[in-house]
């Protein structure tokens, strides 16, 4: 999953920092079994439909206090794609209270930081930031719920800065360039085949009432979520939600409305997209197949198949064969929609990307027919376990895995009992999974990016 910032710097830009991200969203949620549910948290809903859980850390007088939307790019009506990021833009420009620009500064002269993303399921906003100012914080949240201002002036500024943006990211980064060619045909006819930041001829056309559009479609308290992390207690959460939030209420207009999506369109053929760029130092090789969300088996078989050095595919490409210098894989369980299972590798200097493609398919073919081994599903089990028992201790990245999962429609005992069913998952289940994704027919989109002089041979 791609989010994209306001603030750039922030911004998950290419294509392996992506699958990263999923990586470490789902390994945040690995806590050993015998201390399930250690994130503690809890949760109660006001009367206007807002949820909000908190999520104890008592370490230090800090909290992270963040307001999920459940409308992200997804979300957005045929023709208008970008316009939820562009507004996660323009949520930052001011309000009837808060002058022009001022939100982040306010934040900043309090010794706090902010920042916000969009993905295709959720928008998200956050302040780190001492508890004592969180009155503060809740108050300024609440109000640009409610009351954003957008001049005309603004909204030209702030589409010029998307666009902008959407060159540097995308139009200028072949990598991202031939990601969004690979989705576009992954999911075709759902929203996750369009990019998050838009199409650029779609983005030079949004508008002022566009963004409003959205805004008040959207951003509404029974469609948010708040989620604070840190050193406070339900009783004081609940007292300060109730207050600022509490009285906020739900446009009449939208007491009705559903997220309704479009089904993906069957895959029923494989097809491979081949892009060639002057920027491309060296190749590379994507296959992505469709795969259902919510499976901790195809969590513990991409593991099993690409995570790290003692990895099938690494120890069998990189490290016999000696045909690839890079391997893995990556899928995220956590999302609303349809979800993708990707392979990836970079040929070692002098190989083809045929050599490559062929050794790589030959070992999904063996995992799909013959499945993966006792041994190696103790070893992923144990690895995803212990790679991030560290996150109990963080501040932050707790209330992101329960605001991605809550947005997508997960409940809180999925998080907290996440563990358990890794445990709990069989040999047959992962090689089941294989199967189901990977088997005889499973129709796959190939990517391959090549240098703008290189042969394509296949």
């Amino acid at each position: 999953m791609l989010f994209l910032s306001a603030q750039p710097a922030n911004c998950q830009k290419i294509f392996y920092a992506a699958l990263t991200l999923c990586m470490v969203l789902c390994s945040l949620l690995c806590v050993h079994p015998a201390q399930a549910q250690s994130f503690g948290a809890q949760s109660f809903t006001l009367e206007n439909g807002m949820q909000v859980v908190l999520i104890p850390n008592h370490r230090a007088p800090v909290v992270s206090h963040m307001v999920w939307y459940k409308s992200g790019a997804a979300d957005e009506k045929r023709g208008k794609s970008g316009v939820a990021h562009f507004l996660e833009h323009l949520l930052f420009t001011g309000t009837e209270t808060i002058d022009p620009d001022a939100f982040s500064k306010i934040v900043k002269s309090h010794g706090g930081q902010d920042n916000a993303f969009t993905s295709q399921d959720f928008t998200a906003y956050y302040q780190n930031i001492a508890v004592e100012k969180l009155p503060l914080i809740m108050a300024m949240e609440a109000d640009r719920m409610k009351n954003l201002m957008l001049s005309e002036e603004t909204v030209t500024r702030e589409r010029q800065v998307i666009l902008e943006e959407r060159n540097e990211r995308t139009d200028n980064n072949p990598s991202a360039r031939l990601g969004e060619a690979v989705n576009s045909a992954l999911f075709v006819n759902h929203p996750y085949g369009i990019p998050v930041i838009g199409w650029r001829h779609e983005m030079e056309g949004l508008t002022r009432q566009d963004a409003f559009d959205f805004y008040h479609a959207n951003y509404r308290p029974a469609n948010a979520i708040l989620i604070v992390a840190g050193d406070i207690t339900l009783e004081e959460l609940r007292k300060l939600a109730e207050s600022y939030y509490g009285v906020l209420s739900n446009p009449p207009e939208t007491a009705n409305y559903q997220r309704v999506w479009t089904d993906p369109a069957p895959l029923l053929a494989d097809q491979t997209i081949v892009l060639k760029d002057e920027k491309v130092q060296a190749p590379t090789y994507r296959r992505y197949y469709r795969a259902p969300h919510k499976s901790e088996a195809a969590e513990l078989l991409s593991d099993i198949l690409g995570e790290g050095t003692t990895s099938r595919l690494y120890r069998k490409l990189v490290i016999e064969m000696k045909i690839a210098t890079s391997i893995g894989s990556g899928y995220d369980a956590v999302q609303r929609g349809p979800s993708s299972f990707v392979l990836y590798a970079v040929p070692a200097p002098g190989v083809e990307i045929a050599t490559v493609e062929k050794a790589l398919l030959a070992e999904i073919r063996e995992i799909a027919a013959n499945g993966v081994t006792q041994e190696e599903l103790t070893t992923s089990k144990n690895r995803m376990i212990n790679s991030a028992v560290y996150a109990r201790d963080s501040l932050q990245y707790p209330a992101m895995v329960f605001g991605q999962a809550l947005t997508a429609g997960f409940d809180m005992d999925y998080v907290e009992y996440w563990t358990q069913r890794i445990e709990n998952a069989a040999l047959e289940d992962v090689n089941a999974a294989a199967r189901d994704i990977l088997g005889d027919g499973k129709a796959a989109i190939t990517g391959i990016l090549l240098p703008l002089t290189q042969k394509t041979t296949q």
